[in-house]
């Protein structure tokens, strides 16, 4: 007897079903699936591709950048090709945007979404996430010279401060959600907002730690990363894909055996600083 697994099932990974429940999952699945349900996997569509679809904004060191001659490179160009060497298929790099990030992966423009993307609940209703990949949290990142100015969110929250902020990502959203008072400055090209707050455009950008580090790196004795190490909250980074738990299973599994190989850190210890 066999059970047909659709994309569309519901956006909760079997790992978190031991035993015999992960069991009377899949049965429960199988009985109820919609129309589509002999819908091929993810995973088999990519093998009878040959094609590893993965979608990247080239925007955000040190996970995806595009540099002047338009070639991508970073931790997530990287793990992307590792996973399409595991598949035995090409790599794909498919242009996205924070913005467009959603409507992209609805619309089956890429078949993973990698490059920094933070777990969200409203992610969550729409695609599976794997296992997280990178743990961050949000911290300011400002001139050096000002540094001692924004050493809380309510330095930051007040009149004629202005903070720079990439749009369509979280760092918008957690800007809004936390300042009444200061003014938002957007900036659509997150590839040189960093260049913008060394160049006096804003006062300070808050962003994930891991981002400010590297930032102050390229832009020595310029640009400071404020208490990285004690960001304003807690959020993990994972990759994100369709509604598909064969695919999903596969992506935790290869990223297990990375990390049991060693693979995995030797990406990280490249990149970061």
């Amino acid at each position: 007897m066999t059970f047909a697994l659709s994309r569309r099932l519901p956006a909760r990974r079997l790992r978190s079903f031991p035993g015999a429940a992960a069991l009377a999952w899949l049965l429960f699945a199988g009985s109820t699936a919609p129309a589509g349900a002999g819908t091929p996997s993810v995973l088999d569509t990519i093998a009878k591709s040959g094609t590893l679809r993965v979608g990247l904004t080239e925007d955000y060191r040190p996970f995806s950048i595009a540099d002047a001659s338009g070639a991508v490179e970073g931790i997530d160009v990287d793990m992307a090709n590792s996973l399409a060497r595991s598949l035995g298929v090409k790599l794909e790099i498919v242009k996205t945007s924070w913005p467009g990030l959603r409507f992209d992966l609805e619309a089956d423009k890429f078949d993973i979404a990698m490059g920094g993307i933070t777990i969200t609940l409203d992610r969550q209703r729409i695609g599976l996430f794997s296992t997280p990949v990178f743990s961050s949290g949000k911290t300011p990142i400002t001139r050096c010279a000002e540094a001692t100015r924004y050493q809380s969110l309510a330095k930051i929250d007040q009149p004629g401060v202005r903070v720079i902020v990439n749009p369509g990502g979280t760092n918008e959203r957690f800007d809004k959600a936390h300042l009444q008072q200061a003014t938002l400055v957007p900036w659509p090209d997150n590839a040189t907002i960093f260049d913008a707050l060394a160049g006096g455009k804003a006062d300070v950008m808050i962003t994930d730690a891991v981002e400010t580090r590297l930032q102050a790196k390229l832009h020595p004795g310029v640009l400071c990363p404020v208490h990285p190490d004690a960001p304003f909250d807690h959020s993990e980074l994972a990759y994100w894909m369709p509604r598909d738990v064969i695919f999903t299973a596969y992506v935790d599994q290869w990223l297990n055996l990375l990390n049991l190989t060693g693979e995995h850190q030797a990406i990280l210890a490249r990149w970061l600083p």
